[in-house]
C-alpha cells in the first residue's frame, strides 16, 4: 500500500505521533490486521476498525518476475519509497539496492517515477488517500 502526502499526514495525525517511515507503515499493518475491508466499488476499498477508516483506491500493476522487474529498475539513481507487501518491508533507498533483499518470484509492480514510489506484492496495490473517522455505516 502506497501513502499520498494527505493520508500520511493524516496517519502521524491520528495513529503515529511520529513521522519515520518505518513506524508509520508499522501502525497502518496493525491497523490494517484489526480492520475489515469494505469493497465500495471495483476501484475504492475502504479499512475500517469502528472508529477509523482508511479510505484506498486500487492501482493498475504488472505482474511480473523479479528478473523482469530488476531490468525496469536498472536505470534509476534516485532514492524512491519502496514497499514490499508480502515482507512488510519498507525503505527509502534505490529501487536496486532494495530489490536485493526481495526473493526471486512473480510478483504486482507498480512504479510511480514521478511520485519516487515503488510496489512489490502478491497482491494489487492500493493508495490510501485518507484516513478519517468511521462513518456510521462503517462503524461494527
Amino acid at each position: 500500500m502506497l501513502l499520498t502526502r494527505h493520508a500520511e499526514e493524516r496517519l502521524v495525525k491520528r495513529l503515529v505521533k511520529g513521522r519515520r517511515l518505518d513506524r508509520v507503515y508499522s501502525r497502518l499493518w496493525d491497523f490494517l490486521d484489526r480492520s475489515k475491508r469494505i469493497e465500495v466499488n471495483e476501484k475504492i476499498v475502504i479499512f475500517t476498525d469502528g472508529r477509523k477508516s482508511l479510505v484506498c483506491v486500487r492501482l493498475s500493476c504488472e505482474r511480473l518476475s523479479l528478473e523482469e522487474i530488476r531490468d525496469v529498475v536498472s536505470g534509476l539513481k534516485d532514492k524512491y519509497r519502496c514497499v514490499f507487501w508480502d515482507e512488510r518491508a519498507v525503505k527509502e533507498t534505490s529501487p536496486k539496492k532494495f530489490l536485493e533483499d526481495v526473493p526471486s518470484g512473480r510478483y504486482c509492480f507498480y512504479l510511480n517515477r514521478e511520485k519516487r514510489s515503488l510496489y512489490l506484492g502478491s497482491e494489487e496495490p492500493l493508495l490510501a488517500i485518507t484516513f478519517r473517522p468511521a462513518k456510521r455505516r462503517e462503524r461494527c
